[in-house]
């Protein structure tokens, strides 16, 4: 055992062992079945994701992932470890990494650094997602706290916010664009995650505040802190002004939606069919929900998304990589865990 008190647990989102159908099942069971995720009475969640969606969608969903697997693995995995390992070379404390959903599981990472650090006393939580929401950011939270809680109640648990605002984390994504030279392109197109609108409300502690009131994200409010719409809305904001985009020049838009309930707009596929017939010919696409490149940027939108737009009319079509493991990124993931000030931290516990 190596005597050490503290550590850092990056965690990202997770991905099937294989492409074969049996595991993209057991990965889609795992992920569909988080109550952050599909926010349903346990009997409504089984009976729409073990009664319905698991009948078909493993199939589909196969697919898909052999459309962008690499012979190392899953594009997510493989990314995920290079980063950790380029972060450790910075770091000052042992950097670990974990999948919400599907292997290395949070609780098989947490019983390891239990079982090999003498003395361990302090938990860095990185959540690897730059934008707060519940089935995204809280879920890694709320999973982390429950594991940790079977393994021990001697160790603290500090929890980094979403960096979505950071300066440096925006230098970086829109020097990720700018390497693409935007002003070649007629649009810049930030693509974001899809989530319900439901899941804006139920973020909102006020209660008052989220889609209840005219340009609700403009307006100062705590509940900010939260607001997974608000949050995305200003990193396209900040980095186009970093980039010195021209309002005309550059929107917001949604991806991956599931069911017929209300999920945040413009949706991402209605704005590829739409952008070309609104003179909208060269497109340069970023994802800056996601760090890692996965099977929502590889394939929904670099193939999907690439057909839609061309078939209605585009001519050129760029996805902007995730930060992946860039050296630039690797060293601010590294700044961050070096110098985080635990009172950060503060009212991290109100999320849950």
């Amino acid at each position: 055992m190596q005597d050490i008190e503290k550590i850092a647990l990056l965690i990202n989102l997770g991905s099937p062992e294989s492409t074969k159908v049996k595991d993209i099942r057991k990965y889609l069971d795992e992920f569909l079945m988080d109550e952050r995720v599909i926010d349903l009475a346990y009997w409504k969640r089984a009976l729409i994701v073990k009664g319905i969606i698991l009948n078909f969608r493993p199939k589909k969903s196969a697919k898909a992932y052999q459309s962008i697997w690499w012979e190392e693995g899953s594009p997510l995995i493989v990314i995920s470890k290079r980063m950790q390992e380029k972060v450790q070379k910075h770091a000052d404390i042992p950097v670990h990494l974990a999948m919400r959903y599907g292997n290395p599981s949070i609780n098989s990472v947490l019983k390891e650094v239990h079982a090999n650090y003498s003395g361990l006393k302090e938990i860095l939580l990185i959540p690897l997602y730059p934008h707060y929401a519940m089935s995204s950011y809280e879920t890694v939270v709320a999973k982390t706290i429950e594991e940790l809680a079977k393994i021990s109640h001697d160790i603290k648990l500090n929890i980094m916010p979403p960096f979505y605002d950071n300066k440096d984390y925006i230098n970086l994504l829109a020097k990720s664009i700018e390497k693409y030279n935007p002003s070649s392109y007629d649009r810049v197109l930030f693509s974001y995650h899809g989530i319900p609108e439901r899941h804006v409300k139920k973020s909102d502690p006020s209660g008052e505040h989220c889609l209840t009131v005219a340009n609700c994200c403009e307006k100062n409010h705590p509940c900010h802190k939260f607001c997974y719409r608000h949050q995305t809305l200003s990193t396209t904001k900040f980095v186009a002004s970093e980039l010195n985009l021209e309002k005309n020049k550059y929107s917001t838009s949604y991806q991956s939606r599931l069911g017929n309930n209300p999920w945040l707009e413009p949706f991402t596929d209605k704005t590829l069919t739409l952008l070309p017939s609104q003179g909208v010919k060269k497109l340069l696409i970023i994802c800056p929900a996601f760090v890692s490149d996965c099977l929502e940027t590889l394939e929904e939108i670099a193939l999907e998304g690439k057909e839609i737009f061309m078939q209605n009319g585009g001519e050129i079509f760029k996805v902007v990589p995730c930060l992946n493991d860039d050296e630039d990124w690797a060293k601010l993931m590294a700044k961050w865990i070096n110098t985080f000030d635990p009172k950060l931290t503060k009212g991290a516990e109100n999320i849950l």
